[in-house]
């Protein structure tokens, strides 16, 4: 989703290495958008390290897409941000802020 402030990337159901190209590319048009983002992890139900490898590319000190929030991960997606420290760049959501219309 976007608006003119801001992108929502919504992820669901397994985000694994089937999964990869289609994330990548995702994430890749958020980059591009250069604009604060919102990742909905609330329908995710697996993620694996290809997955975290993917999200990485977003949290980089020089990511054009900052900052970035994370709304409701599920207890397994929270662990593997918190084992390799990708929670320290984000900020955790645990209600959903809403979004402006969508363009």
């Amino acid at each position: 989703m976007t608006a003119d402030d801001r992108t929502r990337l919504i992820l669901s159901g397994p985000i694994d290495l089937s999964m990869v190209g289609e994330f990548s590319e995702a994430v890749t048009e958020c980059l591009e958008r250069a604009l604060p983002l919102d990742v909905d992890f609330r329908h995710v139900t697996f993620m694996d390290s290809s997955g975290v490898a993917t999200l990485a590319r977003l949290l980089t000190k020089d990511s054009p897409a900052q900052p970035v929030r994370m709304i409701k991960p599920p207890d397994m997606v929270q662990f593997l941000l918190d084992v390799t420290g990708l929670s320290d760049k984000v900020e955790i959501l645990t209600t959903d802020p809403g979004f402006p219309s969508a363009n």
